[in-house]
């Protein structure tokens, strides 16, 4: 469990914060903004740069990406473009827009992250163009889902490391997420 987290649920007396109260509590944080930052242990968000610098994801020992803007009008690397590394690639189409629906990929994606991170050495880089909506939406979906957090302790945890900032339409989708599986 990472340290400095002070809201953890009570059975039948978490209730799952509005948007704005979300907004807020990413915003206070000083987390970092560099290409990639690691956010979770063993879990890195990064931008579009961070994505296509194999040299960087080498030493970095990054064993798995996730691309949460694949496709040839976002970061359009696929797995061919690791194909001369030992990298396991996993893309979902997404778009940056608070009409598009992200969460048919939560478990996806949770899933492929929490299959990486059971590797004795594996680590994923989840990565947008910028690092900050998709991204972070989608590693916020694998701590609710996986790591058993709240919202809150999911967005506390990873602001901490990085700046994020899910847009209004997939914030609205985590808080959904985080209705279905902690609020019942």
């Amino acid at each position: 469990m990472p340290k400095g987290l002070s809201t953890m649920a009570t059975p039948g007396r978490y209730e799952t914060p509005t948007a704005s109260e979300l907004h807020r509590l990413m915003w206070t944080k000083n987390g970092g903004n560099s290409h990639m930052d690691e956010v979770y242990p063993r879990i890195y968000i990064g931008d579009m740069y961070a994505a296509k610098d194999k040299r960087a994801l080498q030493a970095h020992h990054i064993t798995h990406v996730l691309n949460a803007a694949d496709g040839k009008f976002n970061v359009n690397t696929g797995p061919s473009f690791y194909r001369d590394t030992t990298i396991t690639y996993h893309g979902v189409e997404a778009f940056d827009m608070p009409s598009f629906d992200l969460s048919p990929f939560f478990n996806p994606a949770a899933n492929f992250i929490k299959n990486a991170l059971s590797l004795p050495a594996g680590k994923v880089l989840v990565h947008c163009a910028m690092g900050l909506s998709r991204s972070s939406t989608l590693v916020l979906a694998y701590l609710m889902i996986h790591e058993n957090l709240t919202l809150v302790d999911a967005i506390n945890a990873v602001s901490a490391n990085r700046n994020i900032s899910p847009n209004d339409g997939f914030l609205e989708q985590l808080r959904s997420l985080d209705k279905k599986l902690h609020c019942h």
